[in-house]
């Protein structure tokens, strides 16, 4: 589980709830009226936005924000780094019985081809094609919370003149304005803690994730066509130590060596 994104949200609710406590009481925020006209408009208004297929899978997308396992940049360059080593010990074919061994299909598809003497260029071609892919599906996911975040204050607002134009209308009875009141003003509170505490951070969360996969398999394809061109390991790894921040660089021969490559 990804701990700062339950500990964001849990501490972004806590703030909210804080302020509350500390100037009135929580009953007077709550409204179902408000919960209706934003959560429902936000709702349609997305699913319009979508096809039901990408709009139906959002739980999907939102496991991804709190359930991810990263894999660590130093991990998949001392995984490439071996393969370097087997492929020069032992040929690139000898790659193949390493590679059915593997969890990891992009990885997997990248040594099959090379193993299979698919042009350089051509390797390229496919696994960027992938890759660019990947990215587009993960755009898919983003956007929906992004256009969550967008259209909630929206509907907060929308909320807002409801419960104005109600209260106008029944100006002349008192009992009638503070209910309409109520309705105008926690729609908009709704709509923008939504949007800013659930919302929007999400969609920032899967922006993130996507970054760290996109350059996990970018250092995947550079080794990949490293080893094919029968480069020196040690040369691979300077190569693929570029794609990493050098607070990283400095603990990654540690990481090696306790690895054994």
């Amino acid at each position: 589980m990804d701990i700062s994104t339950v500990i964001g949200l849990f501490l972004g609710i806590l703030v909210m709830i804080g302020g509350i406590l500390a100037s009135g009481e929580l009953s007077s925020y709550w409204n179902f009226a408000s919960i209706i006209i934003v959560l429902g408009g936000t709702m349609a208004s997305t699913l319009t936005c979508f096809p039901l297929k990408n709009f139906l899978n959002t739980s999907k997308v939102i496991k991804k924000a709190f359930f991810y396992k990263e894999e660590s940049p130093d991990e998949v360059i001392g995984e490439i780094i071996n393969l370097a080593n087997i492929a020069r010990k032992e040929g690139l074919l000898s790659l193949e019985e390493y590679a059915e061994n593997l969890n990891d299909r992009f990885l997997q598809k990248g040594i099959m081809l090379i193993v299979d003497g698919t042009d350089p260029e051509l390797v390229r071609n496919i696994l960027d094609t992938e890759l660019i892919f990947l990215e587009e599906r993960h755009a898919d996911g983003q956007s929906i919370f992004e256009t969550m975040g967008r259209y909630a204050p929206a509907f907060g607002m929308i909320g807002t003149l409801i419960g104005l134009i109600n209260m106008l209308k029944y100006l002349d009875d008192a009992s009638a304005i503070g209910p309409n009141m109520a309705v105008a003003l926690v729609t908009t509170f709704y709509g923008s803690a939504l949007a800013n505490v659930v919302f929007l951070p999400l969609a920032n969360k899967l922006k993130v994730r996507s970054k760290s996969e996109v350059l996990i398999k970018e250092l995947m394809i550079e080794g990949l066509l490293a080893i094919q061109a029968g480069e020196n390991p040690r040369i691979i790894e300077e190569k693929l130590k570029t794609f990493i921040s050098p607070e990283m660089r400095k603990n990654f021969r540690e990481h090696l060596e306790r690895e054994g490559v």
